[in-house]
């Protein structure tokens, strides 16, 4: 190797690396790419979600390791920038998890940067849903405000927008932080127009909603602030179409395996509203400083050493001044070159979601005495030739993060009989997450020892019927036509025998 170059030396090793992924992960490709033998009904494990790569992303990997740049560095930079473009969006800061992201996210709208007014100090109270995931609502009560639970509507798995007025308590409601499950978006309409109309926060979890749109008419886009359509989506002319994520104040993504796309850990802060949101962001994510510069860099601001700030010495070093209470949540830059190529194959990711949900659906049709299927918002029902809207002039248009079955009252079986006999033959499925949160150990101590620290609003029997009749199937693009057919095989063969 001595007579190589360093170029032409990196060059055999990045074909090398090419090579070994190709015979090694070849179980990870797409499934329109994957062997059709590879395959072996109640053999091969069919995964509810997994790793979908190719060997462009392990030798981008390979070659960040070689660079050795390790923390946050050019691929992050190049990622944030291409992430800000597909989305449409101010800024996208990478962090090391969608939790992380969701810290950050509710912390920055603690930040003395923002106007009095807006600040969320302790005591005050954010608007999320009871059946979702715990990291969605720990920052709220880890940053000493109150959320306050809604109900959800099983059939959407969203909040149930009805009961947003009653929640609402003047100069104590600062926020409303919700996800788009499983991949649906909310009622952003409503949602964004009672932020409005109060002047409270939106923070959207998009972490299970990468490439998910949201359709208004093109009026009340409009009077709510929205006007242009995200990059790549082309509405008809009367509507106005975002990707969710956008259309709020501060977002959030995940890039944990199971999601539109990975960056093995990761996760990102999308702000698409106000631009003071970014330096608290910033500064949160990177140890609470002061200090703006990327990794590697120096006195971007011009003057280093002329700040006084607090009560520190006038010309004390800003790099190492601390206006938050932050923590280092940056990925690797490794993460990042990964992300970087899954980036470039979103679209083929998000079609591929959609067409997994359309044929599980179709093909699971003929069984609606047992279950209630799940309907994107505003839709009101499933045709073979596509949904039907309510008469909102809104639409979604979902990237699936899975399919949902909803056992009705009325079968001969539970949701966990099923989710047992597909378990049995190698077919992984998923409870809606944490279902009723208020259900969990953790929100069941809180109520006995500080009860103080959420409330309830109502009966939540939407989410308690999520917890205990629903589970969902996988739509992840790794999933081959075989793996699909066996899953309705063995879903037949257990209702047959009902």
């Amino acid at each position: 190797m001595d007579h190589l170059s360093d170029l032409e030396l990196r060059e055999e090793i990045l074909n090398l690396t090419r090579e070994y992924s190709r015979r090694k992960h070849h179980q990870q490709l797409p499934g329109c790419l994957r062997k059709s033998n590879s395959f072996i009904p109640g053999v091969t494990p069919v995964p509810y979600a997994a790793r979908t790569f190719s060997d462009e992303e392990v030798v981008s990997a390979v070659g960040s390791t070689l660079d050795f740049w390790l923390t946050l560095g050019p691929e992050g930079e190049a990622m944030e920038r291409e992430l800000a473009g597909f989305l449409g969006v101010r800024k996208s800061l990478l962090v090391n998890s969608g939790s992380s992201a969701n810290l950050i996210a509710v912390s920055t709208l603690t930040s003395p940067l923002i106007a009095s007014d807006r600040r969320l100090i302790p005591g005050d109270e954010v608007i999320t849903c009871a059946a979702g995931f715990p990291t969605t609502v720990a920052p709220i009560i880890q940053n000493g405000c109150v959320p306050v639970f809604l109900d959800n509507d099983p059939l959407t798995g969203n909040i149930d927008v009805s009961l947003l007025e009653e929640a609402y308590v003047e100069g104590k409601t600062k926020a409303v932080m919700l996800a788009h499950a499983l991949g649906n978006p909310f009622d952003l309409s409503t949602v964004i127009a009672f932020c409005k109309r109060h002047n409270v926060w939106l923070v959207e979890d998009n972490c299970d909603a990468l490439g998910s749109s949201y359709s208004m008419p093109e009026g009340m886009a409009k009077n709510l602030g929205s006007g242009h359509n995200s990059p790549n989506l082309h509405p008809e002319e009367y509507l106005v179409s975002r990707w969710t994520g956008t259309w709020g104040d501060i977002s959030t993504q995940s890039f944990y395996p199971p999601h539109q796309l990975t960056m093995g850990e990761g996760g990102a802060i999308n702000i698409s509203g106000s631009s003071e949101l970014r330096r608290p962001a910033e500064s949160f994510r990177d140890w609470g400083r002061d200090c703006w510069c990327p990794s590697g860099k120096d006195n971007t601001c011009g003057k280093r050493f002329k700040w006084q700030l607090g009560e520190l010495p006038d010309g004390y070093d800003h790099k190492y001044t601390y206006s938050h209470l932050g923590y280092n949540l940056k990925p690797l830059d490794i993460q990042a070159a990964i992300g970087r190529v899954q980036l470039k194959r979103l679209p083929d990711f998000i079609e591929a979601r959609k067409r997994n949900w359309n044929y599980l659906r179709a093909c699971l049709d003929g069984w609606s005495e047992f279950f209630e299927f799940s309907l994107p918002t505003h839709a009101t029902q499933w045709t073979s030739d596509g949904f039907l809207w309510d008469d909102s002039g809104c639409r979604v248009d979902c990237s699936w993060f899975g399919f949902m079955l909803l056992v009705k009252p009325s079968a001969p079986f539970s949701h966990s009989d099923l989710a047992h006999y597909l378990n049995r033959h190698k077919i992984g499925t998923r409870m809606i997450f944490g279902g009723n949160l208020l259900r969990q150990p953790v929100f069941v101590e809180l109520k006995k020892s500080r009860p103080e620290s959420f409330k309830v609003m109502g009966p939540m029997r939407g989410a308690d019927k999520l917890m205990g009749r629903a589970l969902f199937l996988g739509t992840y693009p790794g999933l081959t036509q075989r793996m699909i057919d066996y899953e309705i095989e063995i879903i037949n063969e257990f209702l047959n025998k009902r």
